[in-house]
């Protein structure tokens, strides 16, 4: 062989011992030998997530745990090849678990939970067993069906079987309890007088029996939701005629529907029940179960709201199986409620009498299955809204009270928690019919304002006195307009006497009423001659010649007028004259307009005639030839007239809020004192100090009256004719004056 072909294949060998030494994928050269590489272990284990790795000679596979798949339906694969996702047992298969269990799914696997009243003693998937409820409480010496009930067991529960007399109401697990039929007697004195409840006896009475009937009662025919809209039906149609007439009627009707809801809410299917009609609305809360149940009770609507528990409305004794509470509101019933508060006397705060109760919200019942309602082992809070907003002052105070078993409101065990102007929070130890009433207490002036009025109206009638001796006996002011001054201030003079004497003597009652007629009569006699004045003022500038009024015609209207508006109110309601805190017109059924009415209707006209005459005024005094002393005169009793006119009709802007509640009273009432007052004085100063005639008349009495006796004999001796017939003329010339 040649060198080269030695060469040759020397290389050649050598490139064959390169190739040969290298390993393959899966395996790793150690020591010139290739060893193969565990896939399936260490930190770098190429199959993770929910796989197994399987491991093969050069090579490995991954394969999904059990309870997941592929994500592409392959056995076997790589990494790479998509991921392992859960298996859904439960979807896949629907009674995997069987008939008695739900199926619940697990990551990877699932699990089997047996339905109520089945059990699986032996943790086998599907084997689910019934559970002996019956044998397992005889075994713990328990009362599953109560005292007269039977227990038989059925296949996943039991069933109370009750003797009659006694029911579960409908309910299968509900032990039996005694039913007392003869509580809705139909043909009771009651029901014979009150029309309607009668109705609701016969079918309670009804229902009671057919669920004491084990034949009807295994039937399960019971409609809770149906009876109760029966009930609310009835009720309405006794309360929606009109008022309950008697506080017996009141007492059995109230007794009668509290004892209907216990009767029909065991029966109701919902946990949360409400229904309502025009006069009632319900809101009733069941709970069901072998244990009592505990926790908060919340039941509330617009006018009410409960705060409760679960504890107190089951009670301490025997657990029937339920519990239940129940809010009723009677949407109209304080109308008829609206009295019997003899009770209540002297329970007020601070030993205060209350002059007068009234019903403040909407009455509310609260029931519940507790039989021992008197002594409750915790107070519940009963949340009222007003029916107006008015805050407590001193003259209003709201009391918490409910209605009692002798047919009356009492406060006892109920307390005001707190309050603001639109509710009020009771706490009550006991649980009937309830209400928050609102106490009104006698407005107490001050003394200052006592002071005022007194000092003010005997300052008043002093200067109408003065007007009225003026008026009646100065002979050079004599004519139609003194004659209505003179009758214009015996009409104040003797209302602001009845006023100052009787306002306030509310006893007794026929007094109080005689003197709120005076007042109504002569306050209008005022108002009817100031609008006399305003027409003799017009007929003076636009009837010169025929100003006067014939003394008749203005007695009808300044008297007549006045008398025959109090007939007409008297008759109409004879109840108005007089309230319990004041002689004067009641604030009820809009009776106060019997008086502010006519008033309001004068002072327009007196207006009217006013502004008439002021206007003719101004066209005379622009003509070419004006009377300036006549009409200089008639413009000084316009201006006075209406300044009259002015301050009276405010006087009475202030006396609408004289009697009403609330606290700008006490600052209408000061107003009205003071005006009042001024009255007296006013036309004692207008009509009488700023008259020429007057002021002349004054002085020449006060001169008879000062000046010595003799010497008023030697000036009557020594008067010369010239001074007589200066007098004479100035006689005639105020005389003259006076017929204007």
């Amino acid at each position: 062989m040649g060198p080269r072909k030695a060469l040759l294949i020397l290389g050649l060998m050598c490139m064959l011992g390169a190739c040969f030494s290298q390993c393959g994928r899966h395996f790793l050269k150690k020591h010139r030998q290739c060893l193969d590489i565990y896939e399936c272990g260490g930190i770098k284990e190429e199959c993770q997530g929910n796989t197994l790795c399987l491991y093969t000679l050069g090579s490995y596979y991954c394969q999904c745990k059990d309870g997941f798949t592929n994500t592409k339906n392959k056995v076997y694969f790589k990494l790479g090849e998509e991921r392992c996702r859960d298996i859904n047992e439960c979807y896949n298969n629907t009674v995997i678990c069987g008939h008695k269990a739900d199926c619940i799914n697990l990551i990877g696997s699932y699990k089997c939970t047996c339905h109520s009243g089945y059990t699986n003693p032996t943790n086998n998937l599907k084997h689910c067993i019934d559970i002996d409820e019956c044998e397992e409480a005889e075994m713990k010496k328990e009362d599953l069906c109560g005292i007269k009930g039977t227990c038989e067991n059925i296949n996943g529960s039991y069933w109370c079987m009750c003797p009659k007399g006694y029911t579960n109401y409908g309910n299968e697990r509900t032990p039996c309890s005694e039913l007392d039929c003869e509580t809705f007697q139909a043909n009771s004195r009651l029901a014979q007088s009150l029309e309607g409840l009668a109705d609701i006896l016969s079918m309670m009475r009804n229902s009671c029996l057919a669920l004491s009937n084990p034949h009807i009662a295994s039937e399960g025919k019971t409609d809770g939701e149906a009876l109760l809209e029966k009930l609310l039906t009835a009720i309405e149609d006794i309360l929606s005629p009109g008022h309950l007439n008697h506080r017996e009627d009141v007492s059995g009707f109230l007794q009668t529907v509290e004892e209907s809801i216990r009767h029909i809410g065991p029966q109701l299917k919902d946990s949360i029940t409400e229904m309502e009609t025009t006069e009632i609305g319900a809101k009733i809360a069941v709970q069901r179960g072998k244990t009592q149940p505990t926790g908060p009770i919340l039941l509330t609507n617009e006018n009410a709201r409960l705060d409760t528990d679960w504890t107190t409305a089951a009670g301490t004794g025997t657990y029937p199986g339920f519990a239940l509470a129940a809010l009723l509101t009677y949407k109209n019933l304080e109308k008829s409620v609206n009295n019997s508060f003899e009770e209540l006397k002297g329970h007020e705060k601070n030993a205060k009498n209350a002059s007068s109760f009234k019903i403040s919200s909407k009455v509310v019942s609260v029931v519940v299955s507790n039989p021992s309602t008197q002594n409750l082992s915790s107070p519940v809070n009963i949340t009222l809204r007003h029916l107006n907003e008015t805050a407590e002052s001193f003259e209003v105070e709201y009391i918490c009270a409910y209605w009692n078993d002798r047919g009356a409101w009492s406060k006892e065990g109920c307390h005001q928690q707190q309050t603001n102007a639109t509710h009020t929070v009771c706490t009550c130890e006991h649980l009937s019919s309830f209400a928050v009433l609102m106490a009104l207490y006698p407005m107490t002036h001050p003394f200052a304002l006592i002071l005022i009025t007194k000092i003010g109206l005997t300052m008043s009638l002093l200067c109408l006195v003065l007007c009225i001796l003026t008026f009646k006996f100065c002979r050079s002011i004599q004519g139609t307009r003194t004659t209505i001054h003179l009758h214009l201030c015996v009409c104040l003079f003797v209302a602001d006497l009845i006023f100052l004497a009787g306002i306030s003597k509310t006893e007794p009652v026929g007094g109080c009423r005689f003197v709120a007629a005076m007042l109504h009569i002569f306050f209008l006699g005022v108002f009817m001659w100031m609008l006399l004045e305003g027409v003799q003022l017009y007929r003076m500038v636009v009837l010169v010649f025929n100003a006067t009024i014939r003394p008749l015609y203005l007695f009808i209207a300044g008297y007549g007028t006045p008398l025959v508006i109090v007939i007409i109110s008297a008759i109409v309601n004879p109840k108005g004259y007089g309230t319990k805190e004041h002689c004067w017109l009641s604030l009820t059924d809009g009776f106060i307009w019997s008086f502010f009415g006519p008033v309001c209707c004068i002072i327009f006209l007196n207006v009217f005639f006013f502004i008439i005459t002021v206007w003719k005024l101004a066209q005379k005094f622009t003509s070419l030839n004006p009377d300036l002393s006549t009409l200089n005169k008639i413009k000084a009793f316009t201006v006075t007239a209406i300044a009259q006119l002015c301050i009276l009709g405010l006087m009475w802007v202030f006396g609408a809020f004289l009697f009403e509640e609330g606290i700008g009273t006490t600052v209408a009432a000061y107003l009205f004192t003071i005006l009042n007052s001024l009255q007296g004085a006013l036309i004692f100063v207008m009509h009488c100090l700023l008259s020429k005639q007057v002021r002349e008349e004054y002085a020449y009495f006060l001169s008879c009256i000062c000046t010595p006796q003799k010497k008023r004999y030697s000036d009557l001796s020594s008067t010369n004719p010239s001074s007589s017939q200066s007098r004479g003329s100035q006689s005639g010339q105020h005389t003259g004056e006076s017929q204007i």
